[in-house]
């Protein structure tokens, strides 16, 4: 089926004459191909409903008489088809040098691994990176149509828009559809005017700033890794350490974290994609490959635990001889 079915099919605006042409010409095409579709599956216009609508942003709910009960009825709260789990660990902090973000890039539907290459920062725009956790399409929908807006800012007024202002734009947007089912958590990162900025944000419209969080079912995990090490004047090469071993700590201890690990470093001349890491490898053989000490504790203490061996080996020595 084509794009013009959908949003032909699907468009909110009856007066809109690009729709009705739309329409016209391909009523009987899409009656065709979507008979006995019942319309809830289509839910908000199939993905196309900002393509068909004109002026401002619009999204159009699923049509059933109250969306949050139609939810409700068919996931996890009632026992219903659509499971709807989630697992990530994501964390960003800001500290003297800029601001560290680091996501794992594990996309898990309960106990299905569906992907292990997820890209869970979006990169809004070149001061700005956002954090993806909760659900993938919520996350990738709302923080694009965010870039969207913090461009068109930028164009109107000729400078770039603040972090705060942003992290504020996306709250209010996802407030309006409170209760419908979005599934977002976010950190909204970046360098502006103020310095270096961390704002968490999620779907009920919660925002709040801070200087270190954690996002995701890892995040314990993170935190306990994070608390110990956190502190303002940490060097770049420390904040970066930080970030990769608190995701790292996630991913050995988490079921539902894992794979690799992605690390950000907001500076005042934007963002710069660090490397990526696999988490096995880092506890095995550290950031820096087979030359550097890996983050598990096996590898940490395999001194200590031969020179035990050792010290055992002599003490039944020593028992025989007397």
């Amino acid at each position: 089926m084509s794009m013009h079915s959908f949003v032909a099919r699907f468009s909110s605006s009856a007066a809109d004459p690009l729709s009705l042409s739309l329409q016209s010409r391909n009523a009987t095409q899409a009656d065709d191909e979507d008979a006995g579709i019942p319309i809830e599956l289509w839910g908000s216009q199939a993905g196309f409903g900002s393509l068909a609508s004109q002026g401002g942003h619009s999204f159009a709910v699923p049509k059933v008489p109250n969306p949050a009960e139609f939810l409700r009825m068919h996931t996890d709260e009632h026992e219903g088809k659509i499971k709807i789990q989630h697992g990530t660990t994501c964390l960003a902090f800001r500290f003297k040098g800029g601001v560290i973000v680091a996501v794992d890039s594990r996309a898990s539907a309960g106990s299905y691994i569906a992907s292990g290459t997820v890209k869970k920062v979006l990169e809004i725009n070149k001061y700005l990176l956002g954090t993806m956790a909760g659900g993938g399409a919520d996350c990738q929908y709302w923080e694009t149509y965010l870039g969207i807006q913090c461009r068109l800012h930028e164009l109107r007024n000729g400078e770039r828009m603040s972090v705060a202002a942003a992290s504020k734009y996306l709250a209010n947007l996802v407030y309006g559809y409170k209760g419908m089912g979005l599934s977002m958590a976010t950190m909204i990162c970046g360098w502006d005017k103020s310095g270096p900025a961390v704002y968490y944000v999620d779907s009920d419209g919660t925002r709040m700033k801070g200087d270190v969080f954690s996002v995701g079912s890892g995040s314990t995990f993170a935190y306990g890794v994070l608390d110990q090490g956190y502190k303002w004047d940490l060097s770049d090469e420390e904040a970066q350490e930080l970030g990769r071993r608190s995701i790292y700590a996630a991913g050995h201890r988490d079921a539902y974290t894992g794979n690799t690990v992605n690390l950000y470093h907001v500076r005042e001349n934007g963002w710069e994609f660090i490397n990526n890491y696999d988490i096995s490898k880092l506890h095995y053989e550290g950031p820096g490959g087979i030359t550097s000490e890996g983050y598990g504790y096996s590898v940490r203490t395999a001194e200590q635990t031969s020179r035990s061996a050792e010290n055992d080996a002599m003490q039944e020595v020593e028992g025989d001889l007397v």
